[in-house]
C-alpha cells in the first residue's frame, strides 16, 4: 500500500482515492467522479472550499499539483472525511482526546506551525470535530451496547443519521467510517484548505495500534449530506430569516455549558445563544450582541442527560431536541440575528469541548 501510486478523483465536492480503496476491497461512499487523464495531462478547473483552484496532473510519480487563488472572504466550512481502518480500533482510542490528536497530526503533515497554533490556543478553538461515525448500512458491525449511545432524530423531523459518541467495543477492520470536521477561523482557513488538497491518500494515519486511510473527502453540500456545507459569514447572515420565530435544534452529542466555575447540562436560552454569539463574534467581522435572550422561550423539548467517559474524565451533558420560540414585539433585525446564530450552530457546535466531539449541534427544519 505504501508504494501504490496515488490517483485522485474529484466530482461533486469529493476528493477520493478509489485505487487505494479498491486495494482494500472497499468502495468509496461516493464513487462517481472525474478521473485525471495522466496520459494527456489534462487540466481540470474546480471550485473547492469556495476557493477557485486549478488542478493539473504531473508526470508519473509526481502526484497532482494544486494552485490556489486568493480568497479574502471569511467562511466557515463543514466537511466529512471518509475513512477505513486496516485493523480493529480499540474503544479506548476512539475518545475525543485521541481524535483531537489525530486531527492535529493531519494538520502537522502540511503545516507544523498551524498545528502548534491550534493546539496551544486556549479558548474558542478554530475547529470542531465529531466522534467517529459508522455507516448505518452495516448494522452487524454495531453492537446493541454501542447503539444505546446514539441520538436518533424524532420520526418525521429529519432523515439524518443518528450520531454515536461513545464506543464500548472496538470498531472492526474494513468498517467504513465518516468523520465530520468544521473550520471556523478565517485566518487559518486558507492554510487548512491546503491540508485537504495536499493529503496523500496512500499514507496511513496512526490511531492507537492501527492504521487508517482516508478514502475520500466530502466538501460540497448535498441533500444526503446534512453535515456538509459552507458559506461566508456574510452570506450566512444575509440569508437568515427576518420572520421565522421558531428555532429547533438537536444536540447530537453531550452538550455542556460553563457557568462560573461549574458546568451545567441545561440548555437554557442564555447558555445556548451566548455560546453561539461568542463564537460568531470571534470569527466573523459582523458582531452580534446576545442581548435578545429575554425574547426567546423554550416551546418544545425532548432532551435527557448522558455521560461520556474515558480513562481520564467524565463529561455530563444533554442530548436530544429542543425548540425555542421568539416571543413579543421583536424587530426584524433581531429575529434575523437569532436565526443566523441558529444556522451557525452547524459549524460551531454549542457549549464545551466541541474540538473533542461534544456539543455537536445543528438546526432542524420545522
Amino acid at each position: 500500500m505504501r508504494g501504490a501510486h496515488q490517483t485522485s478523483k474529484l466530482k461533486g465536492g469529493v476528493i477520493s482515492n478509489p485505487v487505494a480503496a479498491a486495494m482494500m476491497n472497499f468502495s468509496p461512499i461516493t464513487p462517481r467522479s472525474l478521473r485525471f487523464d495522466r496520459a494527456n495531462k489534462t487540466a481540470i478547473n474546480i471550485t473547492l472550499f469556495n476557493v477557485r483552484c486549478v488542478l493539473r496532473t504531473n508526470p508519473p510519480n509526481q502526484g497532482c499539483a494544486v494552485r490556489t487563488l486568493p480568497n479574502n472572504k471569511k467562511m466557515p466550512h463543514s466537511l466529512i472525511l471518509n475513512l477505513l481502518s486496516v485493523a480493529p480500533i480499540p474503544a479506548q482510542f476512539l475518545t475525543g482526546r485521541h481524535l483531537h490528536a489525530l486531527f492535529l497530526k493531519l494538520v502537522q503533515a502540511v503545516d507544523p506551525d498551524l498545528s502548534a497554533y491550534l493546539h496551544d490556543r486556549a479558548t474558542e478553538k478554530a475547529f470542531t470535530l465529531s466522534p467517529f461515525q459508522l455507516n448505518r448500512k452495516d448494522p452487524d458491525r454495531i453492537s446493541i451496547q454501542q447503539q444505546q449511545k446514539r441520538v436518533w432524530p424524532s420520526t418525521g423531523r429529519t432523515t439524518s443519521q443518528a450520531i454515536q459518541w461513545e464506543y464500548k467495543q472496538a470498531i472492526r477492520e474494513n468498517t467504513p467510517i465518516w468523520w465530520r470536521i468544521s473550520l471556523l477561523d478565517d485566518s487559518s482557513f486558507d492554510r487548512l484548505t491546503q491540508l485537504w488538497q495536499q493529503l496523500n491518500f496512500d499514507r496511513p494515519w496512526h490511531l492507537g495500534p492501527t492504521d487508517i486511510y482516508i478514502t475520500n473527502i466530502l466538501t460540497e453540500p448535498q441533500p444526503d449530506r446534512p453535515w456538509v456545507d459552507y458559506c461566508t459569514y456574510t452570506e450566512l447572515f444575509d440569508r437568515a430569516s427576518e420572520t421565522q420565530r421558531q428555532i429547533s435544534l438537536i444536540f447530537c452529542t453531550p452538550t455542556n455549558f460553563r457557568q462560573g466555575i461549574y458546568d451545567s447540562a441545561m440548555p437554557t436560552r442564555e447558555s445556548v445563544f451566548s455560546s453561539l454569539a461568542n463564537r460568531w463574534n470571534k470569527f466573523s467581522t459582523r458582531t452580534i450582541e446576545p442581548n435578545f435572550t429575554e425574547s426567546i422561550f423554550p416551546s418544545f423539548f425532548e432532551i435527557r442527560t448522558e455521560v461520556s467517559t474515558d480513562s481520564r474524565s467524565k463529561f455530563i451533558g444533554c442530548v436530544g431536541e429542543i425548540g425555542y420560540r421568539i416571543m413579543g414585539d421583536v424587530g426584524a433585525d433581531t429575529i434575523k440575528q437569532i436565526n443566523a446564530l441558529a444556522d451557525f450552530a452547524l459549524y460551531s457546535g454549542v457549549g464545551r469541548k466541541t474540538p473533542m466531539g461534544m456539543g455537536m449541534t445543528r438546526r432542524i427544519k420545522t
